[in-house]
């Protein structure tokens, strides 16, 4: 039966959306403002030093898409049974995030300690960058072992009406980060300069002051927190829905996280004024990307709530809603972006040739993010939000693995297109595959309550 979306109060939605989208986007933009303190002051030093670490960081990139499927599913159904008032399985989802946030965290942390240089050689054969980003791995590993901790605990605040702390613990840890990585990197109040490892020290122990605020803050009496008695013990009925969830995201995570590194990998291997001028286009995608994240986990929560405690008319018009939002902000971000590309260009210490690369990728980057928005929103937000997790991992199988990365690999080593081109590929699947987003979209197969007796 077709479910006609209901009536909206606007300054209702609008008062929510903005309690919701507004911290967690700053939560965003702080987190973004890490890697851009890193290339600035990095790239005031040398060039080798901030391409280095921007390559080194691509390992947690990878760790966080293992994190973020977790994290992810423990939002959705999280959502869902906070709408519908279940406290108790809200717990469990917590205790399940944490056993599995924390073996993650284990792994990732192991091999940082253990081979780092052989992790640095997937991004880039220039031995310069390979010692620079290795000594960055081998103490950056540490925060690696926290952060999935750290993460659980955010999240859990997120979907129980904790956003303003949730955003303000990230932040104040993203405001240490930044305020260390001067000490260290340059030598500030006596401090040694260590420069690359002097970003990867601010970057732990960022990390200890954000963990001990998610333990202080959530001693609050308001605040929902992990089942310690129960955190080993499995609720079937539950693991199986979570896990329903999780690994639709965890394969679209892998997808696009392993793809998006192989855009770097690709980069990197074709000259480190190349590299270098995609480690600050990077930097910037990731900031102006702030508002469509805080919009789209906004949308997950919003959709979710009303899907779980039933309201099926609600949900479907909060989706809707949503999603033609996620036209405006993509539209906004690629005059954002185009107004920027000459201060961008003259902030960093970059060759000539780095320079002219990375102009074009800016104009290139402009175009791509409206589809960057749009995606964002509908699938990871909406969709997401009513458990169509599927979608995104068929869509990047497609789109990103089926035609911009093959697309990019023989650009870039068989034909050996300018470079330019083939960072035009890396961008082509988020614009490319709108019209299949849209159309998924309109079958509303995301209207859905997931939650269960429990």
């Amino acid at each position: 039966m077709e479910i006609t979306p209901a009536v909206i109060d606007k300054s209702v939605f609008y008062d929510r959306l903005g309690k919701l989208a507004l911290p967690i986007a700053l939560q965003s933009l702080m987190l973004a403002a890490v890697a851009a303190g890193d290339a600035l002051m990095l790239g005031r030093i040398a060039q080798d030093e901030m391409t280095a670490v921007s390559l080194a960081t691509q390992i947690q990139f990878v760790q966080n898409m293992f994190l973020f499927a977790v994290i992810g599913a423990g939002a959705i159904l999280g959502a869902q049974y906070w709408g519908k008032g279940e406290k108790t399985t809200i717990q469990n989802l917590f205790n399940i995030m944490l056993r599995l946030c924390g073996a993650v965290s284990l792994v990732f942390f192991a091999a940082c300690e253990a081979v780092p240089d052989l992790l640095m050689r997937i991004f880039t054969h220039d031995e310069p960058l390979i010692v620079i980003g290795a000594a960055y791995l081998r103490i950056a590993g540490f925060s690696y072992l926290l952060s999935g901790v750290s993460q659980c605990y955010l999240t859990t605040m997120k979907v129980t009406d904790h956003v303003a702390p949730s955003a303000w613990i990230s932040s104040a840890a993203v405001v240490v980060n930044i305020l260390l990585n001067a000490v260290f990197i340059f030598g500030l109040l006596g401090a040694p300069k260590m420069q690359a490892r002097g970003a990867a020290l601010a970057t732990t122990l960022a990390r200890v002051a954000e963990l001990a605020l998610c333990l202080l803050v959530s001693g609050g009496k308001e605040y929902v927190r992990p089942a310690w008695k129960r955190l080993l013990k499995r609720q079937k009925q539950l693991a199986a829905d979570f896990w329903r969830q999780c690994l639709p995201l965890l394969g679209g995570g892998l997808f696009w996280g392993v793809g998006f590194t192989s855009y770097t990998a690709i980069m990197g291997h074709m000259g480190t004024d190349a590299a270098a001028a995609n480690s600050v286009s990077a930097v910037v995608r990731d900031l102006i990307c702030c508002v469509c994240n805080g919009i789209g986990n906004a949308a997950g929560i919003m959709v979710g709530n009303e899907l779980g405690a039933g309201r099926l008319d609600m949900g479907k018009a909060y989706g809707i809603k949503l999603k033609n939002i996620s036209y405006v902000i993509g539209f906004a971000s690629t005059a954002v972006v185009l107004a920027l590309t000459p201060l961008v260009v003259r902030m960093v210490i970059l060759t000539d040739d780095a320079r002219q690369y990375l102009t074009g990728m800016m104009i290139i980057m402009a175009v791509y993010m409206i589809g960057r928005c749009v995606n964002t929103v509908t699938i990871n937000g909406v969709l997401d939000g009513g458990g169509d997790t599927l979608f995104d991992m068929y869509s990047l199988a497609v789109c990103m693995w089926g035609v911009a990365i093959p697309l990019a690999l023989l650009g870039g080593f068989v034909f050996h297109w300018p470079v330019l081109a083939v960072y035009a590929c890396t961008c082509l699947d988020e614009v490319g595959k709108i019209p299949w987003v849209m159309a998924r979209f309109r079958k509303y197969k995301w209207v859905r309550n997931l939650t269960r007796k429990q």
